[in-house]
């Protein structure tokens, strides 16, 4: 069983998708490395930059087989030829639409063509595949006689197209059935009503050995098969190997990054949520047994398990994730910090690992040796504008700066932005007070969310000074960014 990747071809062709030959080499060696047996490199007859592309595939020499798609024109062959691939997919009309609509021909005429493209390509000692356009649309008795009289021609192989998404297994697995018995069939199946993957498990199992499918899912309108989910699909429900599955989630990424399009993190197999655990009944069945809440082990997709913290967390996974960062807690702050990680996801936060720190740092009294550390702060609201001074410890150098503001909160930010330079180039995300005691002393808690690149950290402090609270928020979460990086922080002139 073996699978044929047209990422380069099909997948090219979703709205706004297009690859530089660069970016098809480079996706071509990963199809290579995960052993997918069949690469469309594209379509030689696109042009040109199409045809350069697919030439700098053809000459890596790779061991898959290298095709170009061919419409039914003996020109599109010869374009295909001059590219250097091992073979073509020439595609035929198969439904009355496609024959009579858009190509505006007979079933006897199109049988005849066929048969004359086939022989052409097989002259050219090309290899062969014949699909069957809109083939689940069409009269099965046609299908079957065009494509016999396209392996009576010489064809390798047929295909069995579901071009528009149409059709469900049933209609595959009959369809199929009849063309296996004619000689080696494939599948191309679109995933407009959700049903890719099922109809080309219906289509293996009716005796195809051949399945195009695209890296991502990726394709025209819902898009075609995703590669990853028929591999593993074919692997852990039937026991058939088809590529080396350790590399899907490298290739999945490698595609979504030259593609400019973003993996949805409920994907199957590489979204980024497939093997990720919140729920604390989830979390804690995990840790006691990995196969308790998923289907294989995410090391098989080249994956790795990870416990998420939100709402749903429960103590089980606040103590796993607390020990893999080496905090020491018992069951009395595990609970605290439980239910702190708990509100902070009732507000909508998708609680991070550095949340989760702090807040354990809060409730166990812990302390860490600090990058940045506020050592004193002045600030004034009585005049025309507002002033404050700042006086920081930065890895354990003094810096003293000032800022003015719309207000004693802004300027102390503005103070604390240059006392600390570039390496202040964090994103204020949220900034949130809550009164937490009523009167003329009342006491005030305000939570910060900072982000840098793409780290964010969450950090509440209470005084009942506002500024003073806003600071050492700001300030905190600052320092847990900056203490996750290597290089040491340059002066703030610089």
């Amino acid at each position: 069983m073996r699978l044929l990747d047209t990422t380069l071809r099909d997948g090219e062709q979703a709205p706004g998708v297009s690859l530089s030959p660069d970016e098809k080499v480079e996706i071509a060696r990963a199809l290579e490395r995960a052993g997918v047996a069949v690469i469309e490199a594209g379509s030689a007859c696109t042009g040109a930059g199409e045809r350069q592309a697919i030439s700098r595939v053809t000459d890596l020499d790779l061991e898959a087989t290298v095709t170009s798609f061919c419409r039914g024109l003996e020109s599109d062959i010869d374009l295909a030829l001059d590219c250097g691939v091992d073979g073509v997919h020439i595609v035929v009309p198969a439904s009355d639409r496609h024959v009579e609509g858009k190509v505006g021909t007979s079933r006897e005429d199109n049988l005849e063509t066929t048969a004359e493209l086939v022989e052409y390509a097989t002259d050219h000692d090309l290899w062969v595949e014949v699909i069957g356009e809109d083939g689940s649309r069409a009269d099965l008795d046609y299908l079957e006689d065009l494509m016999g009289t396209a392996l009576d021609a010489g064809a390798d192989r047929t295909c069995f197209a579901d071009t528009v998404g149409h059709t469900g297994p049933e209609r595959t697995a009959k369809a199929v059935s009849r063309l296996a018995e004619l000689g080696p069939v494939s599948a191309h199946t679109h995933d407009d009503l959700g049903l890719g993957v099922t109809n080309a498990i219906a289509a293996v199992s009716a005796g195809a050995d051949l399945v195009h499918c695209t890296v991502n899912g990726l394709g025209e309108r819902a898009g075609n098969v995703a590669l990853e989910e028929v591999a593993i699909a074919l692997h852990h429900v039937y026991d058939v190997d088809t590529v080396d599955l350790e590399e899907l989630y490298d290739l999945a990424q490698l595609v979504s990054r030259t593609t400019g399009v973003q993996l949805p993190p409920n994907k199957a197999v590489i979204g980024e949520n497939a093997f990720t655990h919140e729920s604390g009944i989830h979390t804690d069945g995990t840790l006691k047994d990995d196969k308790m809440y998923e289907p294989y082990a995410p090391e098989t997709v080249g994956r790795e398990r990870r416990l998420a913290l939100g709402k749903h967390t429960g103590r089980a996974g606040v103590k796993a994730t607390l020990e893999e960062h080496g905090v020491d807690a018992d069951d009395d702050e595990i609970a605290e910090i439980a239910k702190r990680v708990t509100e902070l996801g009732d507000r909508g936060r998708r609680v991070t690992d550095a949340d989760l720190l702090a807040v354990a740092e809060d409730v166990t009294g812990d302390d860490r040796e600090r990058v940045v550390e506020l050592l004193d702060l002045s600030a004034t609201s009585g005049g025309a504008v507002p002033t404050a001074s700042i006086r920081l410890a930065v890895d354990g150098e003094e810096r003293v700066a000032s800022g003015t503001g719309s207000g004693p909160v802004d300027a102390a930010v503005s103070a604390v932005r240059e006392a600390l330079g570039s390496a202040a180039d964090a994103e204020l995300e949220s900034y949130h007070v809550d009164a937490v005691t009523g009167g003329t002393d009342a006491v005030v808690t305000v939570e910060v969310t900072m982000a840098k690149d793409d780290r964010s950290v969450t950090v509440a402090r209470s005084e009942a000074d506002i500024t003073r609270a806003s600071v050492e928020a700001m300030v905190d979460a600052l320092d847990r960014l900056l203490a996750t990086e290597t290089e040491p922080l340059a002066p703030a002139d610089d």
